[in-house]
């Protein structure tokens, strides 16, 4: 029995629109429960496409997309007088409709629409959230519900919109996708417990957020969710390289925002805890050569901590270590990019010696 997509209305069993004109009711109604059984089977098991388009081939959102952040509407608002819909954030930048060309009056939301938005996020739930109540209702919730047009569980599908609305910096849309989904995997939680899976996801979601937050000006926040995120990625096995990055990738922005608001101390403490994660992830994967650059930025991070902590010794040794591991890194032709890279932050580490010596030689 498959359910139907909850934007087609289809026929059902207690529908006035299942019954053949000219039946008697009463002869219907006594039928036996067999034959009624057959009915609710033929009648649940016929699943309409979304008329959205979300199947595996043509998923299209365009009548719910907004054309400037190419993502799903978000506080959808309509051009007067041209009637054009887009994202509030998106269409506040033009002063002329970027579709028609035509002036912008005014701008006015368009409650009707985005209701229709969020009805479609929820209509393609990966968590069935029925209206029943009791046993059943506990039963009903904890089995996932897979759409014949469906080809994106709710989860991967919101990412993907709120990593299009925040390259085309509408953050409070992608803030609000993301929102969604870590409260979806939070559910999952609860009722499954911290696998490895979940925690993945989750910490990745909530470094997502933490983006989001830091990206509005909001350091609090964005420290909030970077702190809740080192707390479900340190729940994994470190022997997961991407697992181990993005964990490593996360206490450093921590420490970023710590450097930024003047507590050196907590910013040199989490860039430490970064730098002891990519150092655990080399001794058992020392031939890959992104991982040895990412130790050299951790050691250059923590150095420059302890220059502006007033300890130029261990400064200068951190420096130097990272210019010895960078130096010592061999790369093949075909890793033009991380070349590229690996100069990149030896020219910065050099700098950073070549400045203590100007500053350490006497003057005339």
């Amino acid at each position: 029995m498959k359910p139907v997509c909850p934007f087609v209305k289809a026929a059902r069993p207690d529908d006035n629109t299942c019954k053949r004109s000219g039946e008697n009711p009463v002869k219907h109604q006594v039928e036996p429960d067999n034959k009624l059984k057959k009915e609710v089977n033929d009648s649940a098991s016929t699943s309409p496409k979304c008329p959205f388009g979300y199947d595996s081939q043509t998923f299209k959102i365009g009548p719910l997309s907004c054309m400037v952040c190419q993502a799903l509407l978000f506080e959808s608002s309509k051009c007067v007088p041209c009637s054009h819909v887009f994202c509030k954030a998106c269409i506040s930048r033009f002063s002329d409709c970027p579709l028609c060309g035509a002036d912008i009056v005014k701008i006015e939301p368009d409650a009707e629409l985005q209701g229709v938005v969020e009805r479609f996020i929820e209509g393609h739930a990966r968590i069935k959230r029925s209206a029943t109540s009791g046993k059943q209702e506990e039963e009903t919730e904890s089995k996932p519900v897979i759409y014949e047009d469906v080809s994106l569980e709710r989860g991967s599908f919101l990412v993907q919109q709120a990593m299009r609305a925040f390259r085309a910096q509408n953050l409070e849309s992608a803030k609000s996708r993301l929102c969604i989904c870590a409260e979806d995997i939070r559910d999952q939680l609860v009722k499954v417990g911290n696998t490895s899976e979940l925690c993945s996801q989750l910490g990745a979601v909530l470094g997502m957020l933490g983006d989001c937050c830091r990206a509005m000006g909001d350091a609090s926040s964005a420290v909030a969710y970077f702190e809740e995120s080192v707390e479900f990625l340190s729940k994994l096995p470190k022997d997961d390289l991407e697992i181990a990055h993005t964990l490593s990738v996360s206490l450093n922005k921590i420490g970023d925002l710590k450097y930024y608001d003047g507590n050196l101390q907590a910013a040199r403490s989490y860039y430490f805890q970064s730098l002891n994660v990519r150092r655990d992830v080399i001794k058992h994967t020392s031939n890959v050569p992104a991982q040895v650059l990412d130790v050299a930025v951790s050691l250059a991070k923590v150095a420059d901590a302890d220059r502006n902590l007033g300890d130029e010794k261990l400064a200068t040794d951190g420096f130097q270590e990272a210019i010895d591991l960078l130096e010592s890194l061999a790369l093949n032709s075909e890793a033009s990019g991380l070349e590229q890279r690996r100069q990149s932050v030896l020219e910065f580490l050099r700098g950073q010696l070549s400045d203590k010596q100007e500053h350490a030689e006497p003057t005339n």
